[in-house]
């Protein structure tokens, strides 16, 4: 927050991926907030917004976390409050194919805005978007003080983004933390997701534009909360006296059949599952069609069954609790899609 003539006291947030789903309902949030917000862009171009779609109020800056100087003109000019570093690729089958620009992005990018609010904004807080891949396989709802390791290239990269902040803030005593995002949603994750493929095709195959949906494991196990909850927590850690990393995560454990059937039973078809493994179906139990199938090459190798985050301290110390269900989240999402794909059919 900046003071003297002429120079507006609210305070000023400069977010990275501020075009992404995070990045969306941050923005907003913190415009309602009455902050100033200024978003990180590399390109002019700019996802379009529907028109039930409140667009955010901030003010675009071009920089690029691949260069350095670049980051550090954008936050000598903006003087920020705060930074959300929520760039970077989100998807862990491309990180397999993109290895080197993952790294590149979600590792040494970290490392450079940190570097760069180091010399030029020190007095800043600093948020790093984290992620339940760091986390090595558990039966057990992960914590903040579980063992870490990784199993592919998103996961690595972002591990080093973790731990760099941590660096950056036991070394230089910069206010930096670390939110340890599990799988969250909202109408505006991308299609290539698991949960915005099965609530699309849902809804195609209500709109009788599709027949058949076909998934990989559905017993694989996620902690599907809500991007629109989970920034909220990313602010409230930001407002706290001394930076703390926190797990953000609901703590309820849900298998991607489960959420095929929500999707499905917000659209007023149940399913009736039958058969095991890769023989695996779900029917409309009231026409007895065939809906879902299960594709062996949608499996992801190796396997990671089970991600679920334990997040009671962050209900303790920050007071953070979720306030969409996971059948509200679901019913939220298919019903933008009904929305979106009616729409286009007019």
């Amino acid at each position: 927050m900046k003071s003297g003539c002429g120079v507006s006291m609210k305070k000023r947030a400069l977010i990275t991926g501020v075009e992404g789903q995070d990045g969306y309902y941050l923005a907003r949030l913190l415009a309602r907030k009455g902050y100033e917000v200024f978003g990180v862009v590399r390109k002019k171009a700019r996802r379009s917004l529907s028109g039930s779609e409140e667009a955010p109020a901030y003010e675009r800056i071009y920089a690029d976390m691949m260069e350095f100087s670049s980051l550090c003109s954008c936050i000598r000019e903006i003087r920020p409050d705060e930074i959300y570093n929520l760039a970077g690729l989100s998807e862990v089958p491309l990180s397999w194919k993109q290895p080197i620009f993952t790294a590149h992005v979600n590792a040494l990018g970290v490392l450079r805005i940190l570097e760069a609010m180091r010399l030029c904004a020190p007095e800043a807080r600093f948020l790093q978007s984290s992620t339940s891949e760091i986390f090595a396989p558990s039966a057990q709802p992960l914590h903040e003080g579980s063992a870490m390791a990784t199993r592919n290239p998103y996961g690595t990269a972002k591990l080093y983004g973790h731990w760099i902040t941590t660096n950056y803030r036991e070394s230089y005593g910069l206010f930096a933390c670390a939110a340890i995002l599990f799988n969250h949603e909202s109408p505006r994750r991308g299609i290539e997701f698991v949960t915005r493929k099965i609530s699309a095709a849902a809804v195609r195959i209500y709109l009788g534009r599709q027949k058949v949906l076909e998934l990989g494991n559905l017993d694989a196990v996620r902690d599907w909360g809500s991007a629109e909850d989970y920034v909220r927590a990313m602010w409230l850690m930001l407002q706290q006296e001394r930076p703390e990393d926190f797990v953000v995560a609901t703590g309820e454990p849900h298998t991607v059949r489960e959420f095929a059937s929500a999707a499905f039973h917000a659209l007023g078809i149940d399913l009736a599952w039958e058969g095991e493994g890769f023989a695996e179906t779900a029917r409309d139990q009231r026409t007895g069609e065939v809906l879902i199938r299960v594709n062996p090459a949608l499996y992801r190798f190796p396997k990671e069954d089970v991600i679920v985050g334990n997040p009671a301290r962050a209900a303790r110390k920050l007071g953070f609790l979720p306030a969409h269900s996971f059948h509200s989240l679901v019913e939220e999402i298919v019903k933008s899609d009904l929305s979106a794909l009616s729409e286009d059919l007019r």
